[in-house]
Parts: structure tokens; C-alpha cells; sequence
């Protein structure tokens, strides 16, 4: 709070940090919340490339995967969707940003519930079939791993109870139909997510997520087609990191660097 004016909001501290090589920049809180990386960039590289729709990032923090996705795409139009009042502060800073001029005019911002249903939904901003695609890097923590004593960060990563089965019949009610959907999880997350996918999405694509050619996965990326009775696919892994020293292979490299689509 302010010494001054009570009722100020706290004031937090936050950086400035570079993406995809100087396409973007993002405003995120230096010590409190959900810090936006390297999952929010393979979570962007999920959408095709040349996607030229409307996007809705759900859960989207200051922006970092939708803003990745606008950058890569020049046709493609952004709605970033935050239930976080603070957190959706920091994306409109960062829309605000000189840096970001040539990406902001495609960028909105809905701050909103993505578990909101019904009129509640709609109303929020969240119509039905409004959306080209949908992506999404949902809170990973289950309640009983260790907390954390910043609210913000627990807020940003602790799943609540159906998260899942919430999050993607929201994706299934705003994608329209052929439409598409991307998500970034935990490996341990999979029945759940294989389980809030079914009768919504299919064509399904898994890729897991590994730190080297001989580790297991540490993430996996699913995505689907709004509609489609295909059926699941088990892609190549994405490995991050070459066998020897801490440097990514040249497809993380590209990936995280918007040089690169996933698939």
C-alpha cells in the first residue's frame, strides 16, 4: 500500500523482458506471480503456421503466448483472456509499450473467468464459436505440492478441482467448428486432459516435451480439431537441450524464437 493513499494498489516490481529476439517485449512482475518462458513459447508454436484467425489465449498472464503467436503470425488477431485484475494490468502495459506498437492493434484484452459458463461466458466477452483457436497453459500444481507464499504465484499455478473439463469446455463453447485447440501441461495431467478433450476435440497430436534425448518428458503440448473424429496421433518428442552443455537444439531454438512452428 501506499504510505500516502491507502487504498493504492501495492506497487510491484516488474522487468521488461525480450522475446522471440526483439519481436515482442512483455511487462511481467519481477518477483510475484506466474513468470511467462520457454512453455509459453512452445505453447505458441502449437498454433500452424501462417494461422491468419482469431486467437484466444486462455489464462494468458501479461500475454507472453498470445503476443508470441501474434508475432509469428501477421494475420492473426489476439484475444488476450485473464481473470487476474493484476495480472491483466501487466498485459495491458505491455500492449501499452512503444516496443510492442506494431503488435498492439491486434491484441485485445477480456478479463474474465475462463470457467465462466452460460450468459456469464458470453457476456464476459466470450461468445460461442467466436474464436479461429484457442491455447492455454493452465495452472500445473496439484493442491497438496509444495505452496508458495506469494497468492499471486499460487493462484497462477495450483489447479483447482475439474480445471481441465472447466478450461476446455470453455475451448469447445468459443472455438468454432474445424476449429483448433492447444494446451501445455504436465505429463501426469494427460487422462485428465485425454478425458476433458473427448466428444470435443479430436485428431489429437501429443508431443512430449523432453530436456534431452534420454530424459522423460517434463510437459507435453496436445492439440485438436474442434469436431474431428480423427484419430490420435503420437508425434516426434521436442528435445530442449543438446546432449552436451546447456544450449537448445536448433528446433527449440527456432521454436522459441517464433522461427519455427511446432508441427
Amino acid at each position: 500500500m501506499s504510505a500516502n493513499n491507502p487504498s493504492a494498489p501495492e506497487e510491484i516490481e516488474e522487468t521488461l523482458d525480450v522475446f522471440h529476439r526483439g519481436a515482442f517485449h512483455l511487462v511481467q512482475p519481477a518477483m510475484k506471480g506466474h513468470r511467462s518462458g520457454v512453455d509459453a513459447m512452445i505453447l505458441a508454436s502449437s498454433v500452424p503456421q501462417g494461422f491468419a484467425g482469431r486467437l484466444a489465449d486462455l489464462g494468458s498472464g501479461a500475454g507472453a503466448a498470445g503476443l508470441a503467436v501474434a508475432a509469428r503470425c501477421p494475420q492473426s488477431r489476439i484475444a488476450l483472456v485473464e481473470r487476474s485484475a493484476l495480472m491483466a494490468g501487466f498485459a495491458r502495459k505491455t500492449l501499452a509499450h512503444p516496443l510492442n506498437k506494431a503488435l498492439a492493434g491486434r491484441v485485445d484484452i477480456i478479463e474474465a473467468d475462463v470457467a465462466l459458463v452460460g450468459k456469464a461466458r458470453v457476456f464476459a466477452g466470450l461468445a460461442d464459436n467466436n474464436f479461429d483457436f484457442a491455447i492455454m497453459n493452465p495452472p500445473f500444481n496439484e493442491p497438496r505440492d509444495r505452496s508458495t507464499p506469494d497468492p499471486l504465484k499460487a493462484e497462477a499455478h495450483v489447479m483447482p478441482e475439474g480445471m481441465f473439463e472447466q478450461w476446455l469446455r470453455t475451448a469447445a463453447a468459443i472455438v468454432r467448428p474445424g476449429g483448433g485447440v492447444g494446451i501445455i501441461a504436465r505429463p501426469t495431467s494427460i487422462a485428465q486432459i485425454l478425458d476433458a478433450l473427448k466428444g470435443r476435440f479430436g485428431g489429437l497430436k501429443i508431443v512430449a516435451v523432453q530436456p534431452r534425448a534420454q530424459s522423460a518428458a517434463i510437459r507435453i503440448v496436445i492439440t485438436g480439431i474442434r469436431g474431428s473424429r480423427a484419430a490420435l496421433t503420437l508425434m516426434p518428442p521436442l528435445i530442449l537441450h543438446r546432449d552436451e552443455g546447456n544450449g537448445f537444439t536448433s528446433r527449440a531454438d527456432a521454436i522459441n524464437n517464433g522461427q519455427s512452428g511446432l508441427f
